[in-house]
């Protein structure tokens, strides 16, 4: 028999699901992997959890987490500690940092962009991130 092949870019079970309905003005912070289709406004933080946000979420806060994955609307900074991927049809107006990113074909993206080491690099400002990785590399170039 063979077994069930993990997908990659899968999360972990959904432990959290807050709906279309759903409008939180202020911090919200969470373990494990939470999935967003309601309106956010504030900041979202989580250093160990996985942020999905929704279609037709519309977040407006500065985001820091471990792992997030966009489909929807966000105004902010994004911060993630391993990966960001980002999916058609995401908006994304702000910055984001994060060691690997993903942009699909259609997403609309203004801001810049930032990678850096994993899980150190998170909570830095990018001129932080940018002088670390040039002085490594400076180093190793001696």
């Amino acid at each position: 028999m063979k077994k069930k092949e993990k997908q990659k870019s899968s999360p972990e079970t959904i432990s959290t699901l807050l709906g279309r309905d759903t409008v939180i003005d202020g911090v919200l912070e969470f373990k494990e992997t939470i999935r967003i289709d309601g309106k956010i406004k504030g900041k979202v933080v989580s250093s160990d959890g996985t942020l999905i946000v929704g279609e037709k979420a519309v977040i407006e806060a500065d985001i820091k987490v471990k792992a997030a994955i966009i489909r929807g609307k966000v105004e902010g900074r994004i911060e993630a500690g391993k990966q960001l991927e980002i999916y058609a049809p995401a908006r994304i107006t702000g910055d984001i940092c994060a060691p690997t990113i993903s942009i699909d074909a259609g997403v609309v993206f203004n801001g810049n962009c930032t990678m850096g080491e994993e899980l150190s690099s998170v909570g830095k400002k990018p001129e932080q991130v940018a002088a670390k990785t040039s002085d490594a590399k400076n180093s190793k170039n001696l």
